[in-house]
């Protein structure tokens, strides 16, 4: 029975079945099921075949009682299937174990030893080498059997050669349940145990010599107590194995090397940083050992099993990439020969002093793997992690954690919803993979010395957010892995109460100051045009009644002129900001245009609508229909008879960028930046109030926009006036996807 267990595991035939054929944890689940099912399956008619045998009295004898039965019932039929069964089995079994022995002798004593430099195809070479392996080994088997074998029972030759297997049993569970054996131990174990099944069952039953009957000794192996002398070599490769593990101590690639393999074990790598820095680095790297094509044929296949893209440049993922080329070069070279390459082709960079840093991102995976194997305490652990875990990912305020080296650790779901950047596509990843916006604030309060940064401005799809930004350094248990926590708190809203406050109480003041003038000057104001208008009733003198005009004319452009004031008062009200929409520019400069057909001045002013249909913003359309009033008026007022004021627009990126240019004689540059401001006008005496551009400009600045002025707009000419305007597109809620200028 023991033999029996440890043939399921130690028997080369038995680990290719197991291992080499089911290289996914998927396919490895079912065949730790499905394999011991389907031998239970084979084994259940042995003992029918046994009694029947025995019942029948087959002549053939015990090794050979599945054709004996066949034949005590007189079966020729039966006797020819049962034949053919046989040989199946037996053919299906060498085939087997000859690839399994092939594979095993190609990995771990061809390549070693001769490790293929640059072949154009590498997977052609190991073929035929895996051929000619193929070829000794069966010669291999049919010298045995014509010097050793054909002198030996069937049932003696295979407790032998069990018996031999047995001796890796300590070896292959000493891996799995005891991490502290060592190589020195399991090395000196085996061969003990090895010398000494050599000399009291090999040679003996092989009749080449019997040692301990030429010694003298008290027990002699025969067919009846070779199990005994079984038990002694394994005890004695158990012991001797045990002991020198014990007092021998175990190198840091041993232990790396048990604790990975050791059963309920969690590897702990290290976060460094490799030399390749994308898939393609990958691919050329690997070309100096592979050649060209079968590195890129290897690169490919990792990405594939891994779900990557074909181009991947983030730190973690690049790791788990690494990791995966290594398993598949295993399978292909070898897991000594596949992991010296490795080590020499994609090798990490220096680590800096200070220690080294788990890759976290690694071991949450591969405890998420284990969730429903940990029991007792490590269960308890698990779930007390998985709750602070999730309650930093459900934390309100948007927070990430950052390593020393620029890699984004943690990325919650509060700093998804702000940045719409998913912790998918950046945790793994540099803070330089993060867009421009992103990055520069991010990497700049990151490296800098500051805990806390207060209402920083960030122009997030055209329009302003600020953000108070806070940091905390990290550290390990043992003070080897740094980084910071950063927490950034959106105080857009803040903001924009904090502004509408200040601006309600700067209205209030000029509100008051509007509702005198109004008051005390439309009053008296109302009072002459009546008088004027009285007058040119009373008298038909052209001289009087031209003055009489004279006055109304005055006296409505200083109604005018308190109108203007009173709209300049109302501006800036931010409480329509969470009311805006889709804004068409074509369509308020076409019907600014109209509006502004409707007076008598400028008839022989043409004006060209060159905005795109498809450019929207977003705003109050009414409001803005007034800014382009004031502009188109404007230039119609600068512009020569027969002159042209175009209007033109175009996207870029989160912002609507629209001009208005004439070919007028432009703006005196010492004037240019007093234009925007409240009375301020460029234009002759008695033909402009100066609230225009003002209006504007607080319009403009209310829907998060900016404007400027050039002029000369024509350097060749030296006229013109250009008035640009950059206001917040109209953007449909979309992902925002981070960039790859890390790789490149």
């Amino acid at each position: 029975m023991l033999m029996s267990f440890a043939g399921a595991l130690v028997l080369p035939h038995m680990y290719h079945m197991t291992f080499s054929e089911n290289p996914s944890p998927k396919a490895l689940a079912k065949a730790s099921w499905g394999l011991p099912l389907y031998l239970l399956l084979l084994g259940l008619p042995i003992p029918l075949i046994l009694w029947g045998g025995q019942a029948l009295a087959a002549t053939t004898g015990p090794n050979f009682y599945a054709i004996g039965t066949a034949q005590a019932l007189g079966s020729p039929a039966l006797t020819l299937m049962m034949y053919i069964a046989g040989l199946s089995a037996a053919s299906g079994l060498m085939i087997v174990s000859t690839l399994a022995l092939a594979g095993m002798v190609l990995n771990h004593a061809v390549l070693p030893l001769r490790t293929p430099k640059d072949h154009g195809d590498i997977y052609h070479w190991l073929k035929w080498v895996k051929r000619l392996l193929i070829a000794a080994i069966i010669f291999a088997a049919l010298l045995f059997h014509e010097t050793l074998g054909k002198n030996l029972d069937l049932s003696i030759l295979g407790a032998i050669s069990l018996s031999g297997m047995l001796q890796l049993l300590p070896g292959a569970l000493g891996v799995i349940y005891w991490p502290e054996g060592n190589r020195r131990g399991l090395i000196a174990g085996l061969v003990s145990g090895l010398v000494i099944w050599v000399i009291t069952l090999v040679l003996p039953f092989s009749h080449t010599a019997n040692l301990l009957d030429f010694i003298g000794a008290p027990l002699v192996p025969d067919y009846s107590n070779w199990h005994i002398f079984t038990f002694v070599s394994l005890t004695v490769n158990v012991t001797i194995f045990t002991l020198i593990s014990v007092l021998s101590t175990s190198s840091a690639e041993e232990a790396g090397a048990a604790q990975a393999c050791s059963l309920g074990a969690l590897s702990r790598p290290q976060r460094r940083e490799l030399l390749a820095t994308s898939s393609a680095d990958f691919t050329r790297q690997l070309a100096v050992p592979l050649g060209l094509g079968v590195a890129r044929r290897e690169v490919e296949k990792a990405l594939t099993q891994l779900k990557l893209p074909n181009v991947e440049y983030r730190p973690y993922q690049l790791r788990r990439l690494r990791d995966r080329v290594e398993v598949n070069l295993s399978g292909l070279l070898g897991p000594a020969v596949a992991r010296d390459l490795v080590k020499r082709h994609l090798g990490y960079k220096p680590m800096a002093s200070g220690g080294t840093a788990q890759d976290i991102r690694y071991v949450e995976r591969a405890l998420g793997d284990y969730q429903n194997r940990l029991t007792g305490l490590a269960g308890e652990l698990d779930n007390l992690r998985r709750h602070y875990r999730q309650t930093l990912q459900n934390l309100p305020i948007p927070a990430c954690s950052v390593g020393e080296d620029g890699e984004i650790l943690m990325w919650n779901n509060a700093m998804e919803a702000l940045t719409g950047i998913t912790a998918d596509d950046v945790v793994g990843a540099r803070l330089m993979a993060l867009p421009e916006h992103w990055h520069l604030l991010l990497d700049d309060f990151n490296s800098g010395e500051d805990l806390h940064r207060y209402k920083h401005r960030l122009d997030l799809k055209g329009r302003p957010h600020w953000l108070n930004l806070h940091k905390a350094t990290l550290s390990g248990p043992d003070h080897t892995e740094g980084g910071s926590i950063i927490l950034v708190e959106d105080q857009t809203e803040t903001r924009l109460l904090e502004d509408e406050l200040m601006h309600s109480e700067r209205l209030a003041s000029v509100g008051r100051l509007a509702a005198g003038v109004a008051h005390e000057i439309g009053n008296p104001v109302t009072g002459i045009s009546s008088l004027a208008q009285n007058l040119k009733l009373e008298t038909d003198d052209p001289d009087i009644l031209s003055t009489a005009d004279q006055i109304q004319q005055q006296t409505r452009r200083i109604s005018t002129i308190l109108q203007s004031l009173m709209n300049f008062a109302r501006t800036g009200n931010h409480a329509h900001a969470n009311r805006y929409e889709p804004v068409d520019i074509h369509r308020c400069v076409d019907e600014s245009i109209n509006l502004l057909s409707l007076s008598d001045k400028g008839m022989g002013i043409h004006y060209r609508n060159e905005c795109p249909n498809e450019l929207t913003i977003l705003g109050d359309e009414q409001r803005l229909v007034q800014v382009f009033i004031n502009l188109l008026a404007n230039a119609r007022d600068a512009s020569p008879i027969g002159g042209e004021v175009r209007i033109s627009g175009n996207r870029d990126g989160y912002s609507a960028i629209i001009e208005v240019t004439d070919d007028g004689s432009g703006i005196p540059k010492d004037q240019l930046d007093h234009i925007f401001e409240p009375f301020y006008t460029t234009k002759a005496p008695n033909k402009g109030t100066g609230l225009g551009l003002s209006l504007v400009y607080s319009i403009i600045e209310e829907h998060y926009g900016n404007i400027q002025v050039d002029s000369p707009a024509d350097a060749d000419t030296s006229r013109g006036t250009c008035v640009r305007m950059r206001l917040p597109a109209y953007e449909p809620d979309t992902g925002t996807t981070i960039s790859q200028n890390e790789g490149s």
